[in-house]
C-alpha cells in the first residue's frame, strides 16, 4: 500500500485485464463487483464488507439501486486492511488513520507534481524571453525613485513628530 498510487497499482496491464471478470474498458479505480464478488476475491465475509463501508474504511461506489460496487482498488484495499489486522495487529481505528495518511500522501504527491510542471513551464518561459534579449528585470515594472522610507515601531503614520522638522526627498530638512 505505500508508494506510487496505492493498492490496485498494476491490476492492469497493457494487454487488458489481469483480474478475472474486469472488463476491457474498466481500469482499476471503475467500481464494477458486487459484494459478494469483492468478498471473495478480498477472502472476506460479505458482512465484513459491510462494516468497513459503515466505518469509512472502504468505500465502494454505489449502483444506481442502491448496491455497493467495488473497483479493484477497493478489493486491494480490503486485502491490505485485512493483512494489517491480522498478520501486523494494527486495530481497525490504527488502520483508518493508515488508508487516512496514504490518500493524504497521494494527494500532496499530485499537486507537487501539478506544482513542479508548473514552475517548468514559468521557467522555460522566463528562458524564453531571457534568450530572446530581453533581461529578467525588464520581466515586472519597477517604479524607480530617490525617496527611502524607514519604518520605526510604534510611530503613528500621521506625520513626523513636532520636534523633528519633516524631511524631504533629497534629505534636506
Amino acid at each position: 500500500m505505500t508508494g506510487g498510487r496505492g493498492p490496485g497499482d498494476g491490476a492492469r496491464g497493457a494487454g487488458g485485464s489481469a483480474i478475472p471478470g474486469l472488463p476491457s474498458w474498466a481500469d482499476e479505480d471503475t467500481p464494477v463487483f458486487v459484494i459478494s464478488i469483492a468478498a471473495e476475491f478480498s477472502g472476506m465475509h460479505a458482512q465484513t464488507l459491510r462494516s468497513y463501508d459503515r466505518i469509512g474504511l472502504v468505500r465502494p461506489g454505489r449502483a444506481s439501486g442502491g448496491g455497493r460496487r467495488y473497483s479493484v482498488r477497493d478489493i486491494a484495499l480490503l486485502r491490505e486492511v485485512q493483512r494489517l489486522s491480522q498478520e501486523e495487529g494494527v486495530n481497525l481505528a490504527g488502520i483508518k488513520r493508515i488508508i487516512e495518511l496514504e490518500r493524504e500522501v497521494d494527494q500532496l504527491t499530485d499537486r507537487l507534481a501539478e506544482v513542479t510542471d508548473e514552475l517548468a513551464r514559468t521557467q522555460a518561459r522566463l528562458q524564453a524571453l531571457t534568450d530572446q534579449g530581453g533581461r529578467r528585470g525588464d520581466l515586472l515594472p519597477v517604479r524607480r525613485t530617490q525617496s527611502v522610507v524607514v519604518w520605526q515601531p510604534g510611530r503613528r503614520a500621521a506625520g513626523p513628530p513636532a520636534d523633528e522638522p519633516p524631511v524631504d526627498d533629497d534629505g534636506a530638512q
